[in-house]
């Protein structure tokens, strides 16, 4: 069943984390879907402006409505991830998102509030929630590369201030999580002291963590062995931390990077074990299985199982 997205922040504030899982074809769209279902979780299914242009927007909305139909007892939400003024637009004037994320992060304060108002406005006629962004992720993660010494913490002060001239409906914040598979190069963590803040100014307000993947090293290693060239440096979210910033208003902790890790994996075992195959269903389908695997345990994990 697909509801608003802040009917789901409204149930699981300071309570659970909602997984917000990026999708670009229909494998990982089951996948999601399943691991869901299996554990009885609510999901946020994430599309990005590549994964648009990727298997454009029409495809997209048709396998999301189908997969709706085919696992009808899964509560879910569909939201775009990281669109610019354009992107977002256009998603709303779409009807299939619920949400959409107006990433303006790289402006100065005052631009930054001038066009997340205006989406907020034009979003809001129309039933949309909007997610905002304050202060700058690093990494490589799509059409996004920042450097880690321009990375910006989100201001709590600002961020107060930016919600109140917004009235966005969520925030992303910058606390220490970057894209990609090096989340925390400099082995500083989760800035946790932040988020405590902003809670005390936000009361009961929803924040978003982006860069939320736990990159397994025992991921990396068997991606490597099959021939990858993966840094043994890459780190990911620290699953204490993680669990504490749900307490102080986390609501929606973006995973992406944890579900081409396991593909990547995958395919490059397939490729290795069996040179003579040519069959994409083969790692096709272990893809799904595995895929469900890991929205079942990451949902238990952020406490979102059994709520729907």
């Amino acid at each position: 069943m697909k509801v608003r997205i802040q009917d789901l922040y409204r149930h699981c504030y300071g309570k659970y984390g909602i997984g917000a899982f990026n999708v670009f074809n229909a494998e990982q769209v089951h996948g999601v879907f399943r691991g869901a279902s299996k554990v009885e979780a609510p999901v946020i299914i994430q599309l990005t402006p590549v994964a648009r242009d990727y298997m454009n927007p029409e495809m997209l909305a048709g396998t999301l409505n189908a997969a709706g139909k085919i696992y009808p007892a899964v509560t879910y939400t569909v939201h775009l991830d990281h669109g610019n003024f354009d992107h977002c637009t256009k998603a709303i004037e779409s009807g299939a998102y619920n949400s959409v994320m107006i990433d303006a992060s790289h402006e100065t304060f005052e631009e930054n509030i001038r066009i997340t108002s205006e989406i907020v406005e034009h979003a809001h006629r129309k039933g949309i929630a909007v997610e905002a962004e304050l202060g700058v992720l690093s990494g490589v993660e799509d059409h996004i590369s920042i450097d880690e010494k321009h990375a910006l913490y989100t201001d709590p002060q600002q961020a107060e201030e930016f919600v109140r001239r917004t009235r966005c409906d969520s925030l992303a914040v910058a606390a220490g999580t970057s894209h990609g598979a090096y989340k925390f190069s400099g082995g500083q963590g989760l800035q946790l002291n932040i988020l405590k803040e902003i809670q005390q100014l936000l009361p009961g307000f929803p924040l978003v963590l982006h860069g939320a993947s736990a990159v397994p090293p025992e991921e990396v290693q068997r991606i490597n062995l099959a021939g990858g060239r993966i840094s043994e440096g890459a780190k990911g979210a620290d699953d204490l931390e993680l669990l504490e910033a749900i307490n102080y208003g986390i609501c929606k902790v973006n995973i992406a990077t944890d579900m081409r890790l396991i593909w990547t994996r995958i395919h490059r075992e397939f490729f290795r074990d069996t040179p003579e195959l040519f069959d994409m269903v083969v790692p096709g389908r272990a893809y799904m299985n595995e895929l469900e695997t890991f929205v079942a345990r990451k949902c238990t994990f952020l406490k979102s199982n059994n709520r729907i």
